[in-house]
């Protein structure tokens, strides 16, 4: 019983690589390119998955997605489109596929829930990567429907951790922030952070999404999306003081509120995940973020989002 994972580059296949049995295939971008029907049938014509954990996506903060707007739109939606199809032709039994709590409407009742998903339009910030990443959920369920696939959906809040995308401008904001204070202690500089710091967000650790993958994988079997967050908020400038603390930072940081904050907060209703998997216990914040930052030290400079800057 053979297990794909599309994106295994990225943090959580990066992550799901020290927990899944050696018969799984963790793919990358040098097996298929995924907005390629053909390549992605062949991928699965190689492979023979029974199972499919589908990470791949195009993704990134503020800045990515105001600059690629358009290209992550298009990204996503070909890539589950394809991975997808791919998946029923190959008759595989399991996927399981992730979307972001960025996707939900700009004006929705928090906290989130998954019934106001497609309620409105997203915040204009991140509106090309949102609207092609609910479409994976529509297509997901129209799958159900018609073919009766017990296919799965995901929804995360912000992940992080070791082998993140570090990209200064195109990262999201833990890992460009980490890269920010390492590049400035290096050089003696100040840091400016983008926005006021006010907004709030929830983040949760890449491991403890693979292994909600996993268990999302074995257990669960709904039609309707998960909402994989720990319900606890903290504030960007919490979050700089954190990470400043661990990285012993003692430079000037100002905050330049003529960037955008983005949503000012999103936090979400996780009450079905605890109700159908009590056990689990969300790792901590502050423990995973010293892991990360030391992940990053300890790489650099052979890490993704600096190698190529």
């Amino acid at each position: 019983m053979t297990t794909l994972v599309t994106g295994s580059n990225g943090l959580v296949g990066f992550a799901l690589r020290e927990l899944m049995p050696c018969d799984s295939y963790f793919a990358t971008r040098n097996d298929a390119d995924l907005t390629n029907f053909d390549q992605t049938m062949d991928l699965f014509s190689t492979v023979k998955p029974s199972r499919v954990i589908h990470l791949a996506a195009l993704v990134g903060g503020i800045g990515g997605n105001q600059i690629n707007s358009a290209a992550y739109f298009m990204g996503n939606l070909q890539m589950n489109i394809n991975t997808l199809e791919a998946a029923r032709i190959h008759r595989v039994e399991k996927f399981v596929s992730f979307m972001s709590t960025c996707v939900f409407p700009d004006n929705a009742t928090y906290p989130l829930k998954v019934s106001s998903l497609h309620q409105g339009p997203p915040h204009p910030s991140n509106f090309g990567y949102a609207y092609a990443k609910r479409m994976l959920e529509v297509q997901t369920r129209a799958y159900r429907l018609q073919w009766g696939y017990k296919y799965s959906v995901g929804i995360p809040a912000n992940i992080f951790g070791p082998n993140d995308n570090f990209h200064l401008e195109e990262g999201h904001v833990i890992p460009s922030l980490i890269h920010k204070f390492f590049n400035a202690a290096r050089s003696n500089t100040s840091v400016s952070i983008w926005g006021s710091g006010n907004p709030l967000r929830e983040f949760v650790y890449s491991k403890d999404i693979a292994h909600l993958a996993l268990w999302m994988l074995d257990k669960y079997e709904d039609v309707e999306p998960l909402i994989l967050s720990s319900d606890s908020e903290i504030s960007i400038r919490q979050l700089v003081k954190i990470i400043v603390e661990e990285m012993g930072f003692s430079g000037n940081i100002t905050f330049d509120e003529s960037k955008p904050d983005g949503q000012y907060r999103k936090p979400s209703d996780s009450s079905r995940l605890k109700e159908l998997y009590p056990a689990f216990e969300f790792s901590n914040f502050r423990d995973s973020l010293r892991s990360t930052i030391q992940w990053f030290q300890q790489n650099y400079p052979n890490v993704r989002g600096v190698q190529n800057v």
